[in-house]
């Protein structure tokens, strides 16, 4: 019996048009099955919108609507069409030539297709396990065939013109690669410059009369591996308009030259527009490889101990990241470098070689008393930016004088944003 596209919505070239750009579409009655029903089906559709009597612009789209409901190819269909041109029909060539028995048959093909989009096109291995407990578990009599077949011939069978006109409509946006930076662990080799950078987002509100929850803020942590020198800002959003000029202020706080900029991968640090940026500036970009939590984990314990600690987890605006930024700018990220210690741990190696990490009471200083040991610490800091300079900022106030200040000048800024 003949299968073909049931097609009722397509009266006119005005109808294939809307379906091409989206805009409409076909309510298809059975999927196309052999190339002789294919063929019918296409030599109708030729017949249907006199493909003869029209100009050039709807013979395109035509071909282009051909193309897509049946999955052939541009040169297919280009075929088909010479040759209703030349015979008024379309027709499968009739020719005998030597062939390999054929083991599966079109209907387990079909049988394969429809199973593999019931699981959503899982892994070859994975497909057969269905295949088989189908024939075997739940004695199904049409998988019994199809069920013997090699993990490497279902990707064969996926490639058959059969399969894909079943699936080929139905096929899921593939993801987009981005190769931008490289995926690798940063390697400083105790210099300072390899920076860790993550986003927090300071919570969710409820829904609003639309439906949709109200964002919060969002923090931006950085910090270097090696000194932990440490620098955070809010945006209001993480789009690339509003995160840009906020990485380039927060780099150039940084006293010392940066060479790396590492991140996890999400879309706001592995873009164009953050490329560009660092490339300016002659920074290198790298991103965490899959599966290694410890690529970014420096950036993601700072989350927790410096700003989950600091400004907690409940819901603040975004209008008031420019406030927010205020107390980060003007005394916060003052105090982090130049007056809370932190720990840097001393790595002792075992006997079998295994690397420890132990924290001793010398190990305990602040970000800055950190670069300043570094041997010819000199040499790091960036042009125009002396020790003297910056022991000028550290010394203006004594640690507990400054821890006061912030803690009075976050007071003022809860009061203003928590309402």
């Amino acid at each position: 019996m003949l299968i073909y596209l049931y097609d009722s919505r397509m009266d006119s070239l005005a109808d294939i048009e809307l379906f091409l750009n989206g805009t409409s579409f076909v309510e298809f009655k059975a999927e196309l099955g052999t190339r002789v029903e294919t063929y019918k089906w296409i030599e109708d559709t030729l017949v249907k919108f006199s493909y003869l009597a029209c100009k050039k612009k709807q013979r395109g789209m035509i071909r282009r609507y051909i193309q897509k409901i049946t999955g052939l190819s541009i040169s297919q269909v280009r075929k088909c069409i010479t040759k209703y041109i030349h015979t008024g029909r379309v027709k499968v060539k009739n020719y005998e030539r030597n062939s390999f028995t054929t083991v599966y048959t079109n209907e387990d093909i079909k049988l394969l297709a429809k199973t593999d989009a019931l699981y959503e096109y899982p892994n070859g291995a994975a497909l057969k396990k269905t295949l088989k407990r189908m024939a075997t578990e739940y004695k199904v009599k049409e998988y019994e065939r199809v069920s013997r077949i090699s993990v490497t011939h279902i990707y064969n069978l996926r490639q058959s013109p059969i399969y894909l006109r079943i699936n080929k409509r139905y096929e899921k946006t593939k993801p987009r690669v981005v190769n931008i930076g490289e995926r690798k662990k940063p390697e400083p080799n105790g210099k300072p410059g390899y920076l860790r950078v993550d986003t927090v987002h300071q919570g969710d509100k409820e829904k609003d009369e639309k439906g949709r929850y109200i964002k919060g803020v969002y923090h931006i942590n950085m910090v270097d591996e090696i000194v932990q020198f440490e620098f955070i800002g809010a945006v209001e959003k993480i789009s690339e308009s509003y995160l840009a000029p906020l990485l380039e202020t927060l780099l150039d706080f940084y006293p010392y030259v940066i060479i790396e900029f590492h991140s996890d991968n999400g879309g706001e640090y592995i873009n164009e527009i953050v490329v560009t940026l660092l490339n300016k500036l002659l920074i290198k970009l790298t991103k965490s490889r899959s599966r290694r939590s410890n690529d970014n984990a420096l950036a993601e314990s700072k989350n927790g101990s410096i700003i989950r600690k600091w400004m907690g987890y409940g819901f603040i605006e975004q209008k008031h990241a420019e406030r927010i930024n205020t107390f980060y700018f003007g005394y916060f990220n003052e105090f982090i470098n130049y007056h809370r210690p932190c720990a840097f741990a001393t790595e002792i190696k075992d006997k079998k070689g295994k690397i420890k990490k132990v924290y001793k009471e010398k190990d305990y200083m602040t970000p800055y008393e950190k670069l300043k040991s570094l041997p010819n610490a000199k040499q790091y800091l960036k042009h125009g930016v002396t020790f003297e300079i910056l022991d000028k900022i550290a010394m203006r106030h004594t640690d507990n004088d400054m821890a006061r200040i912030v803690q009075e000048e976050r007071r003022k800024l809860f009061d203003e944003i928590i309402t």
